[in-house]
């Protein structure tokens, strides 16, 4: 009995371009609500929302039976936190700033299990490999695992090229935000400098044969992301949902 099919791996890997959302309110019921929704993908964000490893695995369960295929970021790219999400159940992860080959190779191999990687093998009490009901877990799952990084700032930019060469990387997701701060346009992505800067690396990454990846929220850029060949694409946040739509009903109503 193998590891579960990884159908969000197999779609980029069919040429698919997937709509998803990042859910911010680190809870696991608004998670399950979102998952009855219709995205391809969720993003449970361990970066800037307020989750841990529990309150990430209970997101993860509460995906399970959505049609939306469950993606944890990480806060960092440490090797120890890609083992723990591995083990509650992610089959896909998102690293953030990564700025380096080397950097690139050693989340690959975190993902990996002995010979070629270094995630510790203890499928039998996890929750990945059902608590040992899947015996041949430790010999199919790095098939099924998804690597995403992204590159958001110049030092990931400029180590772009090499980043695309290291044998792992699914998928390398753009990061607007963080890119333009970083370039001197806080707040301003739609700066066209920044806008070329981002198509040109969403061009530069498929046609590597990467899939490239975007959070936007401007309808503009997101169809000339997509245009550029942004395959992993994600077009909504639920905490900035959840608050636009209440603002447009307090200004409707106390107008």
């Amino acid at each position: 009995m193998p590891a579960p099919k990884n159908t969000f791996k197999a779609a980029l890997l069919n040429g698919d371009t997937l709509i998803g959302c990042w859910l911010s309110l680190a809870n696991s019921h608004s998670a399950e609500a979102l998952g009855v929704a219709g995205f391809d993908w969720l993003l449970i964000d361990g970066e800037h929302a307020p989750n841990d490893i529990r309150s990430m695995r209970d997101q993860i369960i509460a995906l399970d039976s959505s049609p939306s295929h469950a993606i944890v970021r990480l806060p960092i790219g440490e090797t120890y936190m890609v083992k723990q999400v591995l083990d509650i159940g992610a089959q896909t992860i998102l690293v953030p700033m990564v700025e380096s080959a080397e950097e690139a190779r050693a989340l690959v191999k975190a993902c990996r299990y002995p010979p070629t990687g270094v995630r510790g093998v203890g499928y039998a009490v996890t929750r990945a490999g059902k608590f040992g009901t899947i015996p041949d877990y430790g010999t199919t799952a790095d098939d099924q695992t998804c690597l995403l990084v992204q590159v958001e700032n110049r030092k990931g930019i400029d180590a772009l090229d090499d980043i695309l060469k290291v044998d792992g990387i699914d998928g390398v997701f753009v990061g607007p935000a963080d890119l333009a701060a970083d370039m001197g346009h806080m707040g301003d992505a739609m700066h066209p400098d920044m806008q070329h800067l981002i198509y040109n690396s969403i061009a530069k990454i498929a046609a590597a044969g990467v899939a490239p990846g975007i959070l936007s929220l401007n309808d503009e850029m997101t169809t000339k992301a997509m245009d550029a060949g942004a395959r992993f694409v994600a077009v909504g946040v639920d905490m900035l949902t959840l608050v636009n739509a209440s603002k447009d009903l307090v200004k409707k109503w106390k107008s």
